[in-house]
């Protein structure tokens, strides 16, 4: 039986609630669960706001209430990386800038990018709020499965007891977020769990050649990249 910190440590991890927890070795296992329910709770807040407002404004409320639910923090997170990945210098230079509290023009060009094509793809009828659910669940197990792949590109020290709880197997629960997502969607929503594994799949790539691993922020850039991946094409649906 799996002990109540290592769900709170995903919580914390993943959301602006039990920060401050001590992150447990297990708490990766938890991360589809809590996305699941990220999702539900955003699935609950698009189809409430479609009876209030019309859907530009829909669009935004979700967009809104995302960053609040998880404190910005996988925002910071694309920022950090793209500032970090798309400059032209070393691996050492990236990874100093990663850490600085200030952002450039990429990071800027990145967080308009990523936010308008959320709230675009939210703001028209091409999405279920249903849909939501499996998708934030897709996202978080794919980032669950990074660090059983790719190395952590920093020293790790108090991270140690955390990574070490990366699975492999954790990717055997895009399955049930698959299907979920095919139910309510159809063929689009197959196409659209492909295309976010492949964007996470890149961004992971990418971060691997140009820092030698994974961090933080690049696990938000994963979570965020393959969410909005996934909404673009379900948008695109005719």
């Amino acid at each position: 039986m799996l002990k109540r910190p290592a769900v709170m440590g995903a919580v914390a991890f993943l959301t602006v609630f039990g920060r401050g927890q001590v992150p447990q070795a297990r708490a990766f296992w938890w991360f589809p669960a809590v996305g699941a329910g990220l999702g539900g709770l955003l699935a609950a807040v698009h189809w409430g706001a479609g009876g209030l407002w019309p859907l530009l404004v829909v669009g935004v409320v979700v967009v809104a209430a995302d960053l609040v639910l998880t404190g910005a923090l996988h925002l910071d997170g694309l920022a950090d990386s793209a500032d970090g990945l798309f400059a032209h210098m070393d691996r050492d230079r990236r990874l100093a800038v990663m850490r600085r509290p200030d952002v450039g023009a990429f990071a800027v060009a990145a967080v308009v990018v990523v936010l308008g094509a959320r709230w675009a793809s939210l703001s028209v009828d091409g999405v279920e709020s249903l849909s939501l659910a499996p998708i934030w669940a897709l996202s978080r197990t794919l980032v669950a499965v990074v660090p059983a792949i790719v190395p952590y590109a920093r020293p790790a020290g108090l991270a140690d007891p955390f990574l070490a709880g990366a699975r492999r197997w954790l990717v055997l629960w895009l399955a049930p977020a698959t299907a979920a997502l095919v139910l309510i969607e159809g063929v689009a929503g197959a196409v659209a769990a492909g295309v976010a594994g492949a964007v996470a799949a890149g961004v992971a790539a990418l971060a691997w050649r140009r820092l030698g691993g994974f961090t933080g922020d690049v696990l938000g850039a994963v979570i965020l990249t393959a969410e909005t991946a996934a909404l673009l094409v379900l948008a695109a649906d005719p």
